[in-house]
């Protein structure tokens, strides 16, 4: 028999904070397949509302503005945060992402009387990733590093929240996340197609740009849909509540596999790989992307809308291990995987498709 009082109430209302990034126009995506579920996207921008989704734009940084702009949705279930701020230093980051996680969570759960629960998107940073070589594969019982990290400090804030509430919350830590989205900045799939078209254009290989260690490194990602799967899961199914997971694909790769792959794909040679930064050697190629919009019909997306060189130079700099344990969310009963290959090949597609690449 199901005692959880959170099945009586069938209807959800999902707050999806951030509804513009890859990851929550994704989750967006994925709650409008499913019944049940009511959709409120919050985000600087808004949207276009549906019939599904509603779009509401929000401040979030302003706690006023997020108060005034989120006060009358008593009827919110379930938390979904997937908002991030982008600041020069690590350090920079803390203030403006727990805030804006303070001010949705002080705006919510005062009114709304059947608040379930709080999903908060994380990522390998919780693990110091982003520092240097880390412990693989990464854990969520692992110790932190030292501060400051946001990650943390945003988890520890819905911990102490939590105590002695009915809500529960979770944590997801996916890897390098990789969907459809355009006009975002950290989208890895999209740097390597237009990186490759233009490329193809000039005439020249595909070479990996990357350091030379991080060819040879092993790697993983998160396709955006499986994370959307997992967050719903990690949200709704109780034996998750007040637990964080990795969420990844399945698999491992290195680029020196994959790369040869890419390439084949885009009908192109290979060359020896050669370190340098996309951020400098792509910023005059405009017009060439200008040119190719015109020569191959392709949707008239701005340069700046369709490069993100500086999370390509990212990604491609990491000369060390980079995977986390997906098993615990296998033992908590999540079963969905990706063929990370094959990831990349739909997203290129779909690329295709839309006229975004030649």
């Amino acid at each position: 028999m199901n005692t959880d009082p959170r099945s009586h109430h069938s209807q959800k209302t999902a707050l999806v904070v951030g509804a513009n990034g890859v990851i929550g126009r994704n989750l967006i995506d994925y709650l409008a397949t499913l019944q049940g579920w009511d959709i409120i996207g919050v985000s600087r921008r808004g949207g276009e509302s549906t019939n599904r989704v509603r779009y509401i734009s929000a401040d979030l940084l302003d706690r006023e503005d997020t108060i005034a702009k989120l006060s009358s949705l008593t009827e919110v279930t379930h938390i979904f945060y997937a908002a991030y701020q982008d600041r020069p230093t690590w350090a920079e980051l803390v203030a403006p992402n727990l805030a804006m996680l303070v001010h949705v969570v002080e705006a919510i759960e005062p009114i709304a009387d059947n608040l379930q629960h709080v999903s908060l998107m994380q990522g390998y940073k919780v693990y110091g990733a982003h520092l240097g070589p880390f412990k693989t594969p990464a854990r969520e019982t692992d110790a932190n590093h030292m501060p400051p990290e946001f990650n943390v400090d945003q988890q520890n804030f819905l911990e102490e929240r939590q105590q002695g509430k009915a809500w529960t919350w979770s944590a997801l830590r996916p890897s390098v996340v990789s969907g459809f989205a355009l006009g975002n900045p950290m989208n890895l799939a999209m740097v390597i197609a237009v990186y490759a078209s233009i490329s193809k254009e000039l005439g020249i290989p595909l070479r990996f740009p990357g350091k030379p260690g991080a060819y040879h490194s092993l790697l993983e990602m998160t396709d955006a849909d499986l994370l959307a799967k997992a967050t719903v899961w990690a949200a709704t199914d109780e034996r998750c509540a007040n637990q964080a997971f990795n969420i990844t694909n399945g698999d491992l790769f290195r680029w020196n596999e994959l790369w040869p792959k890419i390439a084949l794909y885009f009908e192109m040679e290979t060359a020896p790989p050669l370190q340098m930064n996309l951020e400098t050697v792509m910023a005059d190629k405009k017009p060439v992307w200008n040119r190719m919009v015109e020569k191959h019909g392709l949707a008239k997306h701005d340069y700046e809308e369709v490069s993100s060189w500086k999370f390509g130079d990212f990604v491609f700099s990491w000369d060390y291990d980079f995977f986390a344990d997906g098993s615990k969310a296998r033992r908590f009963g999540f079963h969905e995987y990706v063929d990370t290959e094959a990831m990349f090949m739909n997203i290129f597609d779909e690329l295709r498709r839309r006229k975004v690449i030649p």
